[in-house]
């Protein structure tokens, strides 16, 4: 093994993706119904691969860990702001749960197994995954009056507690949440995740990318004029304004013929119409046949996100809309879909529009043009990031991480990752109600997310697997066992009151609270994974941030009550 302590000396970020890649081949592994996960997959080969002997500069994985949480925060602000309030409640209380139920363990398994202090302490911060609990609990022994030495000794506890904990703390919170809480509830984090997507966009159905309607409902058909020849091409268009047709080219003896509307309609005539299906189908009889292709018929149709921001349409329904505006200004151009700061409005006549919604139209390139011009802003599609909006998030986001408070001697922050979250929500709120800047596309939220959150599991493999398992050998299996139930019983203590108690009935939202009120990212990279969306973010953020605070606490608790 020499060899390989010697090339992962001269390049630990091999033993980083290797750990990565063979992590993830074993995380698609299927055995039964159990199926392990690209994160937890990547921390067991990481710890593995440890064992050779392998040191990973420590600033790695603050920023991996930065770009994973502020991405996340970045792609769920506008739902996240939007959900604040009321319903909050549950994942507040679900946060101090998980601490209280925490606290107990940790006390009652230092008594029965006579843990010291130093050892409780450190227990608590591994098997909690919550690092600041060696710097509270630290700082609290050095308050005791005891002897140097003995300070000594209990705060290298602390380390040697942390040590053989912290690896399965991590991995135990990916068991729970993916594996046991689905089975728990009795359905999937993804079946519940598309239940709560659905529900949130009004019942309006949200097809992923590349999915497509098998009968769509703009439609585009080349017919022959019949025995219903004499009606203008205004008056055709008005009879079934309704629903929305329009002319958009006619070929009449051989020659391309320019539409306009009292321009009328002889036999013979081949026209391309375009419309909704509900009113193509109506004005099928004004045709004697339908045509399959037509030299000179071809028309690219376009479709375009529109960001509204002409007051005149703002805070006026879609009927009101659609009745007092002029045929003239409304030819050619279809209304897809409404967003609010991301979320799928109903295409009703009651539903009130707003400054800032993004509006979908569909439409020649000129009618695009036309009515983009008059209503707002069109939304530039871009694979580029914007990466002064994406710095300068980070930058905010790290400052508010440094921020401390403090309760007595006890300093409270929300550190790099709390700072980041928060960063992310807010700039994600704000690219959302102005979208001319901070561009983050789909794709690079997406590998920031995956590359960020499996990087730092890899790299707290490689720092902490070799000290875990020399300790183990040394001290023997009992810390380690403490700590499985460290970590295991509180979430299974907290699921139960989440199911019971606070009745939670969403499978994806309950695991990304879960995941947050233990500050278990690795656990929660997974639930995002299996949700394949942002559902669980929300409750995860709210949780989160709490779980920075209430599981810092416990440090001096933890010393004060062994």
């Amino acid at each position: 093994m020499e060899w390989l302590h010697q090339l992962f000396s001269r390049s630990p970020e091999i033993a980083l993706f290797l750990s990565l890649a063979v992590g993830y081949y074993i995380g698609k592994i299927q055995f039964g119904k159990f199926q392990l996960g690209g994160v937890a997959g990547s921390l067991l080969v990481a710890v593995l691969v440890s064992q050779v002997g392998v040191t990973v500069d420590p600033g790695v994985k603050s920023v991996l860990f930065a770009l994973f949480i502020y991405a996340v925060g970045y792609e769920s602000g506008p739902q996240f702001f939007n959900s604040l309030g009321r319903q909050s409640i549950r994942e507040i209380i679900l946060a101090a749960v998980l601490a209280i139920t925490g606290l107990a363990t940790v006390v009652v398994m230092a008594k029965l197994f006579g843990l010291d202090k130093g050892l409780a302490a450190g227990v608590a911060a591994g098997g909690l995954t919550q690092s600041a609990i060696i710097g509270t609990a630290g700082d609290a022994i050095n308050k005791l009056g005891l002897a140097a030495e003995e300070v000594q000794r209990l705060q290298g506890n602390v380390a040697v507690g942390y040590a053989v904990t912290y690896v399965f703390g991590s991995f135990g919170a990916i068991l729970v949440c993916v594996n046991l809480l689905p089975k728990f509830m009795g359905r999937s984090i993804r079946d519940d995740a598309v239940r709560a997507e659905t529900a949130m966009q009004g019942g309006v159905q949200v097809r992923a990318p590349g999915q497509e309607a098998a009968a769509p409902d703009l439609v585009g058909r080349i017919y022959q004029i019949g025995e219903h020849a004499g009606l203008t091409i205004g008056q055709l268009e008005q009879e079934h304004a309704a629903h929305g047709i329009t002319i958009e080219r006619l070929k009449r003896d051989g020659k391309i013929i320019e539409v306009a509307p009292e321009l009328a309609l002889e036999p013979g005539d081949i026209v391309l119409a375009v419309g909704r299906r509900q009113a193509m189908v109506g004005i099928v009889p004004v045709f004697s046949k339908e045509l399959y292709a037509v030299e000179g018929m071809e028309l690219t149709m376009e479709r375009r996100d529109v960001v509204l921001a002409n007051k005149a349409y703002h805070n006026r329904t879609v009927g009101d809309i659609r009745a007092n505006t002029s045929q003239q200004v409304r030819h050619g151009i279809y209304v897809v879909q409404i967003l609010r700061m991301g979320k799928v409005l109903p295409m009703l006549d009651e539903t009130v529009v707003q400054s800032g919604d993004v509006v979908s139209v569909y439409g020649s390139e000129q009618d695009v043009k036309r009515i983009s011009s008059l209503i707002g802003y069109v939304v530039v599609p871009s694979a580029k990031t914007d990466f002064v909006y994406l710095g300068a998030g980070l930058v905010v986001g790290l400052l508010v991480g440094l921020l401390t408070a403090r309760i007595g001697s006890i300093p409270l922050t929300l550190g790099s990752g709390g700072g980041a979250l928060l960063s992310g929500l807010l700039f994600g709120w704000l690219r959302a109600k102005k979208q001319t800047f901070g561009a983050m596309p789909n794709g690079a939220v997406q590998i920031l997310k995956d590359l960020g959150l499996a990087g730092f599991v890899v790299v707290v493999g490689l720092s902490s697997g070799l000290q875990a398992v020399q300790t183990v050998k040394q001290q023997g299996l009992t810390l380690f066992g403490v700590g499985v139930v460290v970590t295991v019983l509180p979430l299974i203590l907290t699921m139960l009151i989440g199911r019971y108690v606070l009745r939670y009935d969403n499978t994806a939202v309950f695991a990304g609270a879960l995941s947050g009120s233990r500050s278990a990212n690795p656990a929660f990279g997974e639930v995002l994974d299996k949700a394949e969306n942002a559902i669980p973010t929300v409750p995860f953020a709210i949780t989160y941030a709490l779980a920075n605070v209430f599981l810092t606490l416990l440090g001096p608790l933890i010393v004060a009550l062994v």
